[in-house]
């Protein structure tokens, strides 16, 4: 019974965790494959002068979206972007709700 409650109370953890992560992984995954892929790669790799986003939290992909989409250039400088990129992506990032960033970045994180 102990055993039981324990494996409730752990599904449970990861439920809820999932659910205040806010993003839809899969729905993220449609976005990046329709736009994102094709600078940054399927797996987000990287490449030529477009950078690997695989590897970076969920947070850091939503605040570096929302700064392109702002012109936020502080915040892009403090991560080392911005600069050439900065028109190609302010456009791209103008178009994204809010829940396209948190989709996109629980999709990226998954990637490494």
């Amino acid at each position: 019974m102990k055993k039981m409650t324990v494996l409730m109370l752990a599904a449970g953890l990861m439920t809820s965790g999932a659910a205040m992560a806010g993003g839809d992984a899969a729905a993220g995954k449609t976005l990046f494959d329709a736009s994102c892929a094709s600078c940054h790669g399927m797996q987000a790799q990287g490449q030529g002068m477009f950078p690997k986003l695989a590897g970076m939290s969920a947070a850091d992909i939503k605040t570096t979206l929302a700064a392109f989409k702002a012109g936020d250039m502080a915040t892009l400088k403090k991560h080392n972007l911005g600069g050439p990129n900065y028109a190609i992506m302010a456009p791209n990032a103008a178009g994204l709700s809010d829940q396209d960033m948190e989709n996109l970045g629980a999709y990226i994180a998954t990637l490494k």
